[in-house]
């Protein structure tokens, strides 16, 4: 991990007012515009408990690589306090490792095979978020490839980077070293660094699931946004229908804060073309912002056939949706209790196509896996435009270089195989086939058409509340935004071990460009329930 020269040269990170285990993105702020800390002792003292926790101690490898110009950034930074149009300055924050950082740090999604690559220029949303003043601290480890080029790869776990755990279990592991309770993927490190309170925010990505599944699995805040509210321009895409970035924060407002700096037209993603979003997220975050919400659940008790979201719930699972919604309906919610329409979630024929797991690690080794056919033709795509026209540093220019890198490195590369790149390979790459064309349709049709619309306007909702991240792929496939919130903790037995109390998180979702909506249901719900605890266990510096 690369180190700041400074922390190389032995300083220690002065005491400063604020518990960075407990404090918010705003506190943060605050303390910078109140004079009671500055970027530079700030940027110290996360580096310290990066140190601590994430290196000594529990060892949570969330972070891959620090950024070397952290210090001197922060030292440009220490006379410039947050102002409406530096909302962020001097405040350090962590992108995921699939989000280019320009010639600094290398951008590498993980993979060996990248390793020392680097971006001819920032992605559009590491852009704006130095304009607002954020000191970028550095990259946060992912799963490889954001969990699409194997079959059953842990979560959390790359070539390059190694396995993240989870901060509220971080001692509980299999033979093979994968967590017993999973960090959720593919953003985390993103995640598990807020958490523990190495960063004062920071930025992930999602296709389908990798922003709110670790964000439910380690107590935070995330924004899953509209497909187009923020640029993807300079991120290693995997589907360009689906794909975007998403702030995960300690608090509600936190993550408006951050939508408010990410959430901008670009050139460069014609998708932001269509955005529509309000002067400033934050207003009209209130407690009372819920009284006459119609919520939808997608569960019917008449219906139990079709109860997909939550009829296969564990109880601890049920436990914690039903205090959840027990919460919505004394803040004045509307519970309307129906079940998703069958055609809305099963999805259409030809949607997915049959791989051969051959992850030998994997359960389900020799059976045939399903993933979605437009990720698979898109990802071809995608990555070999990205490596074509945005990486400097390496040899690596395509899709097929990278399953050769992988081939000849196998010891080192491929624990767990790489068969989502070899079926992926087999694609065109330009996006003519037919069967790609109707897979994408056929997603629109049941997740958007018969699913999210036909529910909400059926029922007449404003949101619609799942558990974790089991509403993800509905959601995503029709390009609409989730907003996760904690609901709470659960224990059990994994795999045969008894686990601690881990966070399990609740989901409002809704249509396009809902965002606004929905960080106001959530805040109402975040503020009545207040279901967030740090991780226990962690080093106290």
């Amino acid at each position: 991990m690369q180190k700041s020269s400074r922390r190389d040269a032995g300083i220690a990170a002065a005491p400063i007012p604020l518990e960075l285990d407990h404090a918010s993105m705003s506190d943060v702020a605050r303390a910078l515009a109140n004079g009671h800390v500055t970027a530079t002792a700030l940027v110290e003292a996360y580096l310290a408990r990066i140190e601590a926790c994430d290196r000594n101690g529990p060892k949570l490898n969330s972070v891959r690589a620090l950024n070397p110009d952290a210090l001197a950034i922060a030292g440009r930074l220490d006379g410039v306090k947050p102002s409406a149009k530096r909302p962020l300055a001097g405040i350090p924050i962590l992108v995921k490792d699939n989000i280019a950082t320009g010639a600094e740090q290398p951008t590498t999604a993980g993979a060996l095979a990248l390793e020392g690559a680097h971006a001819r220029d920032d992605a559009t949303l590491v852009k704006l978020l130095r304009e607002a003043g954020a000191v970028i601290l550095g990259k946060a480890n992912l799963t490889e490839f954001s969990n699409m080029i194997a079959i059953d790869m842990p979560a959390g776990y790359s070539s390059l980077g190694g396995q993240v755990k989870n901060p509220y279990a971080p001692a509980l592991a299999d033979d093979h070293g994968i967590p017993v309770v999973s960090p959720g993927g593919s953003s985390a490190g993103s995640a598990v660094a807020v958490a523990a309170g190495l960063c004062a925010a920071s930025i992930g990505t999602e296709t389908s699931g990798s922003l709110l599944h670790p964000a439910s699995l380690n107590g935070l805040v995330t924004v899953k946004p509209t497909v187009g509210l923020i640029s993807r321009a300079g991120i290693i895409p995997i589907s360009h229908s689906q794909d975007t970035a998403g702030p995960m924060t300690r608090t509600v407002r936190d993550a408006a804060l951050l939508l408010n700096v990410l959430a901008a037209k670009d050139p460069h993603d014609p998708a932001t073309q269509k955005q529509r979003r309000p002067d400033d997220f934050t207003d009209g975050l209130a407690t009372d912002a819920m009284k006459g919400a119609r919520i939808g659940v997608p569960s019917d008790p008449a219906d139990p056939l079709n109860d997909c979201f939550y009829g296969k719930l564990l109880p601890n699972r049920v436990k914690v949706m039903t205090e959840a919604i027990n919460v919505l309906e004394d803040l004045g919610a509307v519970i309307v209790r129906a079940s998703m329409p069958t055609t809305g979630w099963i999805g259409g024929p030809g949607t997915t196509m049959a791989v051969l797991n051959r992850n030998l690690l994997s359960a389900h080794k020799g059976t045939i896996a399903r993933p979605p056919v437009v990720f698979l033709y898109e990802m071809k795509h995608g990555l070999n435009l990205y490596l074509k026209d945005w990486t400097t540093n390496t040899n690596i220019k395509s899709m097929a270089d990278i399953v050769a890198f992988n081939e000849t490195n196998a010891d080192r590369a491929l624990p767990f195989g790489q068969d989502h790149f070899l079926a992926a390979e087999m694609t065109r790459g330009d996006l003519s086939e037919r069967e790609y064309k109707s897979a994408r349709a056929m997603d629109l049709l049941s997740a958007k058409t018969r699913g999210m619309d036909a529910y909400m306007n059926g029922h007449k909702l404003d949101a619609v509340l799942f558990a974790g991240a089991t509403g993800a792929a509905i959601a995503a496939k029709a390009g609409y935004p989730s907003v996760m919130v904690p609901g709470g903790f659960i224990s059990g037995t994994v795999d045969d071990n008894d686990t601690p109390d881990f966070p399990f998180g609740v989901t409002f979702a809704g249509r396009a460009w809902s965002e606004h909506k929905l960080l106001r249901l959530a805040y109402a719900y975040e503020q009545a329930s207040a279901k967030r605890k740090p991780p226990p266990g962690m080093p106290v510096l």
